[in-house]
């Protein structure tokens, strides 16, 4: 198996493009995902609509040349410390990939780049069940803080920087 390089991504580059999107939608097909592909509109709409959102960061993984993982990250703001925050919206690794430290370099890689634009924090959603993932997150620093909306299914994490 090749190296594994992580890269922000380039939404003019339609390989980039066509790489969001395949790999979004290889995450909605899985169980903690929509369980289903994307449909068509959205696929078709993903791009532009992220290209349009001015504050979009995302980062692709690959092997080789071939996509084995994205973080998408919107940058947000903090008004309890007056400075921006990035939210990981989006963190897939295609299944042949997981558990070699895939998820941990995007990680690792948002982290830097939220440091490099003076973020405090980092955000993210996980399902309760999702266990692999807050693994994932715990040994990377973040932390629970309350189930969203009290419904016990999503967990809001954050990773102070």
């Amino acid at each position: 198996m090749q190296a594994v390089t992580i890269l922000q991504a380039d939404l003019e580059n339609p390989t980039h493009q066509q790489a969001v999107v395949d790999l979004i939608n290889a995450y909605a097909r899985e169980p903690m995902g929509l369980g289903r592909d994307l449909p068509e509109d959205v696929r078709r709409d993903l791009v532009p609509g992220l290209r349009r959102h001015p504050t979009t960061l995302i980062f692709l993984a690959l092997s080789g040349e071939d996509p084995v993982g994205v973080a998408v990250c919107f940058l947000g703001f903090s008004t309890f410390a007056a400075r921006p925050l990035v939210n990981v919206h989006d963190l897939a690794v295609l299944p042949a990939y997981r558990d070699r430290g895939v998820g941990r370099r995007l990680l690792e890689q948002v982290a830097a780049t939220a440091r490099a634009l003076g973020c405090c924090t980092i955000t993210l959603e996980v399902k309760e069940d999702n266990t692999r993932a807050q693994r994932l997150y715990q040994k990377m620093g973040f932390e629970g803080i309350t189930p969203n909306g009290g419904t016990g299914d999503m967990w809001f994490l954050q990773k102070r920087l």
